[in-house]
This record gives structure tokens, sequence and C-alpha cells, in this order.
């Protein structure tokens, strides 16, 4: 696959039209923190039909599972679920809201994908249905919650949370930080181990869907960010949460959550590279224009060799990550999936250049890019968080290279 079909453009062109209506005139707000994001994530949701959409699949996989089928295996004829999980569009709308305010991606993404995902995904059907529809159907907003102050690029053996069973019930005990929506969000997914009386580095990690409202769970108020200032971030405290027992995530506690976990990590690696396409586009053509169009000694910028030098490393740049995104788009269609070391790839490349690409596109700017009024400033900021979150540039490097050594160059 080397390019987006005519009707993936069309969709895109949609999705482009709305961002440049709807989120590009609130973004300066949403900045400023005067509006929260969830209006207009339900707005472009509405627009777009996908609670329709999500309501019609969940009703058909319900008859299906009724009647002996697997719930995790759509049928091929089913348009609704084939669409909404079509790696293309997906990516086309982290694109496009990537281009105009990666932090409203991003949150739209935590609630529908991350917290969401995980309930449609690993969660029994009255979970799916109780819980995880309202949050694909942005009724409800989501968070998840697995990093920890203590724990964050070692989420397993550091975790400090615990569940301890009471009961029906269990009681947590813990504290997350840096959890997108957290401040606002009506679900979290969070993980825990649960306290089996083995040693504390031998626990199982299990997840739990937990509620606003619930007596002894705390969400102060946004954390103050370098940027994403469009996606709220906060912290969540836990003190004996009692969580029902029906609300462990996937209701098995002889199915220990990190495949779970680690299948989301590798989606939101995987995830981050449309993000990272989006900043570099935008940043790239808003460079173009500015450099024909500011004059120094008489003559355009563009017309300096250190500038065109930026342009076209950012051009190569742009490349590189759109030729990584349609081999991953490939695979999934075609029913294989990157191996964990090729996801970090993705996600230790494609994040890196996103940052360069955007402080190359402050520099060209000089200093209007250092101003928010030119939208550069505000991508430069945004993009470091790609090197951060979802495992951190070291962590990448050091997992490919494990992967090298272990196993070699990989081959299909």
């Amino acid at each position: 696959m080397f390019d987006f079909s005519d009707e993936q453009k069309m969709v895109a062109k949609m999705v482009r039209r709305w961002c440049d209506e709807k989120l590009a005139p609130a973004t300066d707000a949403l900045e400023r923190n005067e509006i929260q994001p969830y209006a207009l994530m339900r707005d472009f949701a509405a627009t777009f039909g996908l609670p329709d959409m999500a309501r019609a699949a969940f009703s058909r996989m319900k008859e299906r599972v009724e009647k002996g089928a697997d719930a995790k295996k759509p049928p091929p004829d089913d348009a609704a679920e084939t669409t909404m999980r079509d790696p293309a569009l997906m990516s086309i709308v982290a694109m496009e809201l990537s281009r105009v305010n990666p932090g409203f991606c991003m949150s739209f993404g935590a609630s529908t994908g991350l917290a969401g995902g995980a309930i449609m995904a690993k969660g029994t059907m009255a979970q799916k249905e109780r819980f995880g529809l309202p949050l694909v159907t942005l009724e409800k907003i989501g968070g998840w919650g697995m990093t920890e102050p203590g724990a964050g690029s070692d989420a397993f053996g550091s975790m400090k949370t615990i569940a301890r069973r009471d009961g029906d019930f269990y009681l947590l005990n813990g504290q997350k930080t840096f959890i997108t929506n957290a401040p606002y969000a009506d679900t979290i997914v969070t993980y825990a181990k649960l306290d089996d009386g083995r040693p504390a580095e031998d626990r199982p990690v299990h997840g739990f869907i937990l509620e606003r409202g619930m007596k002894g769970l705390e969400t102060p108020p946004p954390m103050r960010k370098m940027g994403m200032h469009t996606s709220p971030t906060g912290e969540v405290f836990l003190q004996d949460v009692r969580v029902p027992k029906n609300q462990l995530l996937g209701e098995d506690e002889s199915a220990p959550a990190r495949e779970q976990v680690r299948d989301t990590f590798h989606g939101e690696r995987t995830g981050i590279l449309p993000m990272c396409l989006g900043i570099v586009e935008r940043c790239l053509e808003e460079s173009l224009r500015y450099a024909k169009e500011r004059v120094t000694w008489g003559k355009p910028i563009a017309e300096y060799q250190l500038v065109q030098e930026k342009l076209a490393r950012m051009f190569v740049h742009r490349e590189n990550v759109r030729n990584l995104l349609f081999k991953q788009i490939w695979l999934v269609k075609n029913g294989k999936k990157l191996t964990m070391a090729e996801a970090c790839v993705c996600k230790l490349y494609s994040a890196r250049v996103a940052t360069e690409v955007a402080m190359e596109a402050v520099q060209i700017f000089g200093g209007n890019g250092y101003m928010t009024e030119y939208r550069v400033e505000q991508l430069a900021r945004d993009a470091k968080l790609l090197q951060i979150g979802g495992g951190t540039d070291e962590i990448q490097i050091g997992t490919i290279a494990k992967a090298l050594l272990r196993d070699g160059l990989p081959t299909r």
C-alpha cells in the first residue's frame, strides 16, 4: 500500500473540513482551558455518525454471541464493524485532528481507544454494554490508568497500587498519575496488583473498571503542562475504593492483565504514528508557505540554502513516516501485526522527527515561530510529549536492541 484510496481521501477532506470549521476556531480557547474538549469530541462523533455505527455494530455482535459466535471475530460482511476497525480510516482521523490540535486527538483517543477499547476488547458482554459502549459512543468520557509516580516505564515491576479481596468486592489503594482525561472522566480503567499472598513482584496485575463518584476515588484538577494543553491530564487517588467483582475487567482472576496491557501499549505506540505524520505535514506546509513569503535582504528566505536544507530534511522525514504508516496499515489489513520491536521503531522514529520538524518550523519562522499566534509553536510543544508518553525514546531503543539480539532481523 503506497497511498490512500479515493474514498479514503474523500473522508480525509471531510474530516479536514470539520477541523477547519469547528476545531481550529476553538483551539485558542481550548489551549487556554477556557473550554474542555469533550463537547467538540461529541460533535465530531455525531457529525460522522460514529455513535449510531457503534451501537449498530454492538447490537449485531451481541446477537452473534447469543448464538454462540466469538465476539472478537466480526464477520467480514459487517460493514459497520469493518469501517470502525479500518486502520486507514482511523489513521486519517488521527492525522487530520493532529494537524490542528494534537491534544484534542490525544483526549479523543484515550477515551475511545484506550479506555473504551480496553473494555470492548477484554470485557465481558455485560461490561461491554454497560461501560464500553458509552465510551466508544462518546456518551461518557474515559481514562486509562496505568502510570504511577514511581512506575512509569517500569509499569509492572514498580506498580504499588494494590487490590485486596473483600467478600464480593475488591478494595483498591494506590495512586495513578499523568492520566489523560482523569480530571473529568466518567469511567476509568485502572490496573492494580492483586494481593494474593505472594511477594509483590510476583502478584498478578488486573484491570478494574471504576466510575466517578465511587467512595475513596479522587481526581484532582488538571496538571499544568508544557504542551498538550487541550488534553486534560491528572492524577487518580484510590483509598479503600470498593469495586464489585463484576467490575474486574473480564471477570476472570485466572487471566492476569499483563497481556491485555501489552496489547494496549502496542496499540498506543502504533497509534502515535499518524499523529506524528499530521504534525510533520502541517509544519512542513506552514514552513513552505512562510519561506516563500518572508523576505530578508531583498529576497524570500526560501532562496537561502540553509533554509532549503531544513525544508528538504522535513520532506525526507515526512516520506519516511508516511511509508511506515502505510506498512502498518497494510499489515493490519492482511491479518498481520507489527512485532513489538517494529512498533517501537515506528514510535521512536516518528516521535523524534515530529519534534525535530516542529522545532525546525519554529526556527524557520524565527521570532514569529515563538509566538502563540503561529501554530508551529503549539505543535512543537505538543510533539515533545510523543517522545515520552507510551514509553520514552530510551525504552523504545532498549526494546528494539533486545529483540534484535534475541531474535535477529525480523522476517516475514
